[in-house]
């Protein structure tokens, strides 16, 4: 077998591989023998069928698989062996049925070259990366939100915001009072959670309100009609919910308040871990690098906008791309599109993204950036770590999260977007490392019209 390479231009180049038979008749009498023993034959036991009966009945068939199989195969393998940094896959020049008859063949694949780039990704480069201020606001919020979660619910004289109310629901008449019919809905031990509720309105019904008060307030309307929060609410069956749409009456019994924890020693390794924090001081800076671990996400991110626009800016522009063998790759690739899909026009918007996977792996290469195992089951822990803080839990231990995250990783789509997350993640934090950073700090607001202006302007 013979390859010759053939570049056409800068951007376009053909592969010629020219095949004789002595380079795929070995093959294909070996599929043929494979046939005789795995297949049942009419008129033949399995395994007693010669290979001229074999040639005649599967001969045209197989010697096309295997010419098409092998001759792809060593195409590809050349390509890889002189390092040919092509987009896309090699495509057959034209699509025409082979002559079976023949011995000798030439097949030609059209190739897409990727364009050289000499990219600079070094201590050079600059690029900016905005820390957000953390205000003593922001401390305040967080510690009172962790002194609420990890608080004692007592009795409370009064309704708040996080008050759970307890008492008798009484379902009243078109005249407001309360129904005394047989099929009057009373629920003696009533519970309901106005913070939870929907409507403003209702909630506001609640607040201020004493033990012994009595409080008219519509169910329907603060669940806006959903049956399974209406059901559990008034003891009803779900089926029966969209006949409640009246107010009711409930009388106060019992207030349940949240209590604040307290800054002892406890409330320091619920929230960080057994000996994590000793005092108060060390408390604050903890709260603080909590509160900055919280905004990490949304930072790194804005930095790898500002990194990818970047590069892209810098070497896009002058990129040359074999724009009609794109165009005819995408159609091939993509045979469920619609027929009269204009690939002309899709182009136009894929382009950009094309020119920055060119960019972005390119400068893997350069900084020799790798996808990990371990990186993989770290980015699960970070997940699971997540999940669990959903829930107010911020120190699972370690066996339990390992655990959470192999579950996670045994599915095969999380484990493959998983993947493409740190594929991302390590190529941006690889080059925070190898650019210098201009680090700045913005307040909040600042920041969110820098991500998003069109949405601070509103």
């Amino acid at each position: 077998m013979n390859i010759t390479f053939e570049k056409t231009d800068d951007c376009n180049a053909k592969l010629i591989v020219n095949v004789t038979e002595a380079d795929y008749a070995a093959k294909v009498d070996a599929e043929l023998r494979k046939i005789g023993k795995t297949h049942n034959i009419p008129g033949f036991r399995k395994g007693h069928i010669n290979i001229v009966q074999l040639r005649n009945r599967f001969g045209k068939q197989v010697k096309s698989d295997v010419l098409n199989n092998e001759v792809y195969e060593a195409a590809v393998k050349y390509i890889v062996d002189n390092k040919i940094n092509i987009l896309g896959q090699p495509l057959a020049e034209k699509l025409s049925e082979i002559n079976l008859d023949d011995k000798d063949y030439t097949f030609t694949y059209d190739l897409g070259l990727a364009p050289e780039l000499n990219i600079d990704v070094t201590k050079d480069v600059t690029l900016p990366y905005y820390d957000i201020e953390i205000t003593d606001k922001m401390l305040d919020e967080q510690d009172h939100s962790l002194r609420e979660r990890f608080g004692a619910q007592v009795p409370g004289d009064e309704v708040d915001d996080k008050a759970v109310v307890k008492g008798t629901i009484m379902e009243l008449d078109a005249d407001g009072k309360v129904k005394e019919t047989e099929d009057a809905v009373q629920v003696i031990n009533g519970i309901v959670a106005p913070f939870y509720f929907k409507s403003k309105d209702e909630e506001q019904k609640f607040i201020g309100k004493k033990v012994n008060d009595k409080v008219v307030f519509n169910p329907y309307n603060s669940c806006e009609g959903n049956a399974a929060e209406l059901a559990s609410m008034l003891n009803i069956d779900k089926d029966r919910a969209e006949d409640y749409k009246g107010d009711f009456e409930m009388a106060i019994s019992e207030i349940i308040v949240v209590k604040l924890a307290e800054h002892d020693q406890e409330f320091f390794d619920n929230v960080f871990g057994k000996d994590k924090v000793h005092n108060e001081e060390e408390y604050k800076e903890a709260l603080r690098g909590m509160i900055a671990a919280s905004f990490s996400g949304n930072t790194d991110y804005y930095f790898n906008i500002t990194a990818q626009r970047y590069f892209t800016d810098k070497y896009a522009a002058d990129m040359k791309l074999p724009e009609a063998f794109l165009k005819r790759w995408l159609a091939t690739t993509n045979p469920e599109a619609a027929a009269d899909t204009d690939w002309d026009k899709e182009y136009v918007s894929i382009e950009p993204q094309i020119k920055w996977q060119i960019i972005r792996d390119r400068i893997a290469e350069q900084l020799g950036v790798k996808i990990e195992e371990a990186d993989v089951m770290a980015r699960a822990r970070f997940i699971a770590h997540q999940q669990f803080a959903q829930y107010g839990i911020y120190n699972m231990d370690e066996e339990t999260l390992n655990d959470t995250a192999k579950r996670i990783l045994a599915d095969r789509n999380n484990r493959r977007r998983i993947a493409d997350e740190v594929s991302d993640l390590k190529l941006f934090a690889t080059i925070r490392e190898a650019v210098t950073i201009d680090r700045k700090t913005v307040t909040m607001e600042e920041f969110v019209k820098m991500v998003n202006p069109s949405a601070a302007a509103e």
